[in-house]
Protein backbone atom coordinates (compact mmCIF):
# COMPACT_ATOMS: atom_id res chain seq x y z
CA UNK A 1 0.00 0.00 0.00
CA UNK A 2 1.49 3.13 -1.09
CA UNK A 3 0.98 6.09 1.80
CA UNK A 4 1.26 10.04 0.62
CA UNK A 5 1.85 12.04 3.59
CA UNK A 6 1.20 15.80 3.90
CA UNK A 7 0.60 18.73 6.34
CA UNK A 8 0.32 22.56 6.74
CA UNK A 9 -0.79 23.11 3.23
CA UNK A 10 -2.52 26.12 4.18
CA UNK A 11 -4.65 26.90 1.38
CA UNK A 12 -5.22 29.72 -0.06
CA UNK A 13 -2.92 31.48 2.59
CA UNK A 14 0.34 30.15 0.97
CA UNK A 15 -0.50 28.74 -2.16
CA UNK A 16 -3.38 28.76 -4.42
CA UNK A 17 -3.40 24.82 -5.05
CA UNK A 18 -1.10 21.82 -4.41
CA UNK A 19 1.59 21.72 -7.06
CA UNK A 20 1.35 19.32 -9.58
CA UNK A 21 3.76 16.86 -8.13
CA UNK A 22 2.30 16.68 -5.08
CA UNK A 23 -1.56 16.09 -6.99
CA UNK A 24 0.66 13.35 -8.78
CA UNK A 25 1.48 11.56 -5.52
CA UNK A 26 -2.46 12.22 -4.75
CA UNK A 27 -2.85 10.05 -7.80
CA UNK A 28 -0.32 6.81 -7.41
CA UNK A 29 -1.39 6.75 -3.25
CA UNK A 30 -3.58 4.38 -2.31
CA UNK A 31 -3.90 6.75 1.11
CA UNK A 32 -3.29 10.30 1.27
CA UNK A 33 -2.71 11.12 5.14
CA UNK A 34 -2.95 15.39 5.87
CA UNK A 35 -2.05 16.25 9.03
CA UNK A 36 -3.84 19.58 9.48
CA UNK A 37 -4.23 23.14 8.56
CA UNK A 38 -5.46 22.75 5.57
CA UNK A 39 -7.05 26.02 6.05
CA UNK A 40 -9.81 25.93 3.38
CA UNK A 41 -12.81 22.85 3.20
CA UNK A 42 -12.26 23.91 -0.78
CA UNK A 43 -8.95 22.06 -0.28
CA UNK A 44 -10.42 19.53 1.40
CA UNK A 45 -13.03 18.86 -0.70
CA UNK A 46 -10.70 18.36 -3.76
CA UNK A 47 -8.39 16.24 -2.06
CA UNK A 48 -11.39 13.76 -0.91
CA UNK A 49 -12.74 13.87 -4.49
CA UNK A 50 -9.38 12.71 -5.72
CA UNK A 51 -7.43 10.72 -3.55
CA UNK A 52 -8.53 7.03 -3.01
CA UNK A 53 -8.38 6.80 0.42
CA UNK A 54 -7.45 10.06 2.86
CA UNK A 55 -7.23 10.43 6.47
CA UNK A 56 -7.04 14.04 7.90
CA UNK A 57 -6.77 15.40 11.08
CA UNK A 58 -7.68 19.52 11.51
CA UNK A 59 -5.07 21.77 12.53
CA UNK A 60 -4.86 24.73 14.98
CA UNK A 61 -5.27 27.17 11.57
CA UNK A 62 -8.58 25.74 10.28
CA UNK A 63 -11.80 26.74 11.38
CA UNK A 64 -15.00 25.99 12.69
CA UNK A 65 -16.10 24.32 9.67
CA UNK A 66 -12.71 22.14 9.08
CA UNK A 67 -12.93 21.12 12.84
CA UNK A 68 -16.05 20.01 12.53
CA UNK A 69 -15.73 17.67 9.75
CA UNK A 70 -12.46 16.55 10.84
CA UNK A 71 -11.11 15.05 14.41
CA UNK A 72 -8.12 15.94 16.42
CA UNK A 73 -6.78 12.54 15.99
CA UNK A 74 -7.21 10.17 13.08
CA UNK A 75 -6.22 6.55 13.52
CA UNK A 76 -5.82 3.97 10.66
CA UNK A 77 -4.45 0.45 10.02
CA UNK A 78 -3.08 0.29 6.17
CA UNK A 79 -0.72 -2.64 4.99
CA UNK A 80 -0.83 -4.05 8.93
CA UNK A 81 0.73 -0.90 10.13
CA UNK A 82 -1.22 0.87 13.00
CA UNK A 83 -0.49 4.76 11.97
CA UNK A 84 -2.10 7.78 13.94
CA UNK A 85 -2.25 11.15 12.91
CA UNK A 86 -2.12 14.54 15.03
CA UNK A 87 -1.55 18.22 13.64
CA UNK A 88 0.91 19.22 17.01
CA UNK A 89 3.28 16.91 19.14
CA UNK A 90 4.78 20.27 21.50
CA UNK A 91 8.59 21.26 21.37
CA UNK A 92 10.94 19.36 19.83
CA UNK A 93 12.46 18.86 23.31
CA UNK A 94 10.48 15.97 24.35
CA UNK A 95 8.69 14.48 21.71
CA UNK A 96 9.72 11.24 21.79
CA UNK A 97 8.68 10.49 25.49
CA UNK A 98 5.58 12.25 25.13
CA UNK A 99 4.68 10.93 21.87
CA UNK A 100 5.27 7.39 23.33
CA UNK A 101 3.40 7.90 25.98
CA UNK A 102 0.14 9.00 24.11
CA UNK A 103 0.28 7.08 20.82
CA UNK A 104 2.46 3.61 21.85
CA UNK A 105 0.09 1.58 20.89
CA UNK A 106 0.88 2.24 17.26
CA UNK A 107 3.46 1.31 15.28
CA UNK A 108 3.65 5.57 13.40
CA UNK A 109 2.61 8.92 14.36
CA UNK A 110 2.27 11.24 11.33
CA UNK A 111 2.06 15.15 12.42
CA UNK A 112 2.96 18.33 11.41
CA UNK A 113 2.77 22.06 12.45
CA UNK A 114 6.31 22.54 12.66
CA UNK A 115 6.87 22.51 8.66
CA UNK A 116 10.03 21.11 9.93
CA UNK A 117 10.35 17.10 8.28
CA UNK A 118 11.18 14.53 11.09
CA UNK A 119 11.90 11.37 11.13
CA UNK A 120 12.84 9.28 14.46
CA UNK A 121 11.76 6.24 16.41
CA UNK A 122 11.11 6.28 19.75
CA UNK A 123 12.82 3.45 22.06
CA UNK A 124 9.31 1.48 22.36
CA UNK A 125 9.83 1.82 18.46
CA UNK A 126 7.08 4.11 17.44
CA UNK A 127 8.07 5.96 14.15
CA UNK A 128 7.23 9.58 14.31
CA UNK A 129 7.39 11.28 11.09
CA UNK A 130 6.14 14.88 9.83
CA UNK A 131 6.54 15.40 6.01
CA UNK A 132 6.73 18.81 6.50
CA UNK A 133 5.09 21.36 4.20
CA UNK A 134 4.57 21.33 0.12
CA UNK A 135 3.24 24.90 -0.23
CA UNK A 136 4.91 26.98 3.30
CA UNK A 137 8.42 26.11 3.92
CA UNK A 138 8.88 28.66 6.23
CA UNK A 139 12.87 28.81 7.37
CA UNK A 140 13.38 25.17 5.47
CA UNK A 141 15.23 25.05 2.49
CA UNK A 142 12.86 23.36 0.30
CA UNK A 143 9.27 22.21 0.52
CA UNK A 144 8.45 18.91 1.12
CA UNK A 145 6.09 15.98 1.34
CA UNK A 146 6.65 11.98 2.48
CA UNK A 147 5.94 8.60 0.67
CA UNK A 148 6.15 5.49 1.98
CA UNK A 149 4.96 1.85 1.54
CA UNK A 150 3.22 -0.08 4.38
CA UNK A 151 2.89 -3.87 3.94
CA UNK A 152 2.60 -6.91 5.87
CA UNK A 153 2.69 -5.11 8.75
CA UNK A 154 6.13 -3.41 8.08
CA UNK A 155 7.27 0.46 6.34
CA UNK A 156 9.43 0.40 3.37
CA UNK A 157 10.54 2.77 1.03
CA UNK A 158 10.06 6.09 3.50
CA UNK A 159 11.27 9.04 1.32
CA UNK A 160 11.06 12.76 2.20
CA UNK A 161 10.74 14.14 -0.77
CA UNK A 162 11.87 18.33 -2.00
CA UNK A 163 10.01 20.27 -4.05
CA UNK A 164 11.65 22.34 -6.36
Amino acid sequence: MRVLLISDTHIPRRARDLPDQVWREVDRADTVIHAGDWCDTASLERLDARAARLVGVHGNNDGPELRARLPEVARATLGGVRFAVVHETGDARGREKRCQERFGDHDVLVFGHSHIPWDTTTPSGLRLLNPGSPTDRRRQPHHTYMTLVAEDARLREVELHRLD
